[in-house]
């Protein structure tokens, strides 16, 4: 049993770090619709630069023209560009600050993503697990979805019937092709003698039996007995007489043995054919008594029922027993594993017709609809509030078994145009601030 113990951690440790590989080789391998995000992203960065480069033209433009007596003008418009490169500078500081530290300097609170890679990943699960996977959010939003209508209506069609039960066909031969045949006889040999051990049963042979006299069914059997007992002695006399003589004491003389012979069977077979001729013969009639006897002691009488429970342990002990209990297993199987294949087997086409039924009751009966509702629902948060610590674990642990700088490239080539337009949006913001200023301080100075 050692090595089985070995194994299990060992295998879940394997599988593991074979996903853990899987996830960092997605986030290292750039796809084509990566590089095509990335394209755009350096056109989207050299159109916000030379944005702030014209402004910063323009900006010494003004200045010069400025200082050379130009008019006011060239004030505004010094100042507009002036504000439009802080906004600029800062926007791209703010910008290059989540992705990598600006400059290559180290200045704290920079290079957020690589540094801050696991928080943000654990952050991330928390919100999942807090937003999406609490209880009120995923009975509302099932509950919205109305399961129960939408699979009623879609399995009152008569295809997607028969797609489900093709599909159950499918799944019900691999779990059965799957079962190790030893297995499930053991199982169910063990079950069948565990239940019939525990279980009594000598007060319903008792009950059964009653019924059975009372009602008469139990002529039938005496009537086919004594008919076969009839026939058997009429071809087989000879054989009765032989025994009868070879019992006979060795001093008694041959032909006193052949006339006790002859006399015992003709009046044993007397006896079984007025039997089998007379239904009220009084041997019938001993034997229902003794019949209706032995199922009032099976159901009163200690002494009875004990003996009948140590000749069940005694036949269930038996291994030609266990033997037919393991078997009825196999024959079971093949039985079912040849309805789920034929098409038309009695099998298939039961639930294919229980399918659409359960279909057109579910599209029209709101109570149905309610209980698979219900249901999904039940099981759903059953799932999420179980298993939610799993499954953020799933988000922090992928996230942190990624790398830092290809991270942040992937993350960048994703999001990193829309964060162009912040420092494209920053100059021009910048400039029409720093010109609403401007005019503002020139309005209150004169």
């Amino acid at each position: 049993m050692e090595p089985t113990t070995q194994a299990g951690p060992e295998a879940a440790q394997a599988q593991a770090e074979a996903e853990a590989a899987v996830s960092r080789r997605a986030m290292t391998v750039f796809s084509p619709a990566d590089e095509e995000r990335r394209r755009g992203v350096r056109r989207m960065k050299l159109t916000a630069t030379g944005l702030l480069l014209f402004v910063a033209v323009v900006y010494v433009l003004a200045k010069w023209a400025e200082h050379r007596g130009a008019g006011a003008w060239a004030g505004y418009v010094a100042a507009a560009t002036e504000a439009g490169m802080v906004g600029a500078l800062a926007d791209w500081f703010a910008v290059t600050a989540l992705f990598r530290h600006p400059l290559g300097l180290p200045i704290p609170h920079t290079a957020i993503i690589p540094t801050k890679k696991d928080q943000l990943g654990i952050s991330l699960g928390e919100f999942v697990g807090e937003n999406f996977l609490s209880e009120d959010v995923v009975r509302l939003r099932l509950r919205a979805v109305g399961i129960g209508s939408r699979l009623g209506a879609w399995l009152a069609h008569p295809e997607h019937a028969d797609r489900v039960t093709a599909e159950l066909a499918t799944a019900l031969r691999g779990a059965l092709t799957v079962l190790r045949d030893s297995d499930v006889q053991a199982v169910v040999g063990e079950a069948i003698t565990r239940r019939a051990g525990a279980q009594e049963i000598g007060p319903g042979l008792g009950k059964m039996l009653e019924k059975i006299v009372a009602d008469g069914g139990h002529r039938r059997v005496v009537d086919l007995v004594v008919t076969r007992a009839h026939d058997w002695l009429v071809l087989h006399g000879d054989s009765v007489m032989d025994a009868v003589q070879g019992g006979a004491p060795g001093w008694t003389p041959k032909f006193v043995d052949r006339k006790v012979g002859e006399r015992v069977y003709k009046e044993l077979l007397r006896f079984v054919t007025e039997m089998r001729d007379m239904p009220s013969h009084p041997a019938r009639g001993a034997l229902d008594r003794f019949l209706t006897d032995f199922a009032s002691d099976l159901q009163s009488d200690s002494d009875t029922r004990a003996r009948v429970e140590r000749l069940k342990g005694e036949v269930l002990g038996r291994g030609e027993v266990q033997d037919l209990i393991a078997s009825a297993w196999t024959a079971v199987r093949s039985m079912i594993v040849a309805a789920a294949e034929d098409e038309h087997s009695e099998l298939r086409l039961r639930v294919r017709a229980s399918l659409l039924s359960l279909g057109a009751r579910m599209a029209v009966d709101p109570k149905a609809q309610g209980k698979v509702d219900r249901w999904v629902e039940g099981a759903a948060v059953y799932v999420v509030t179980t298993y939610r610590k799993e499954i953020t674990s799933l988000i922090t642990d992928t996230v942190a078994s990624w790398d830092a700088e290809h991270t942040t490239r992937k993350i960048e080539a994703h999001i990193g145009r829309d964060l162009q337009f912040i420092r494209i949006n920053g100059t021009v913001v910048g400039s029409l601030a720093g010109l609403l200023i401007y005019t503002v301080s020139r309005v209150l100075g004169a």
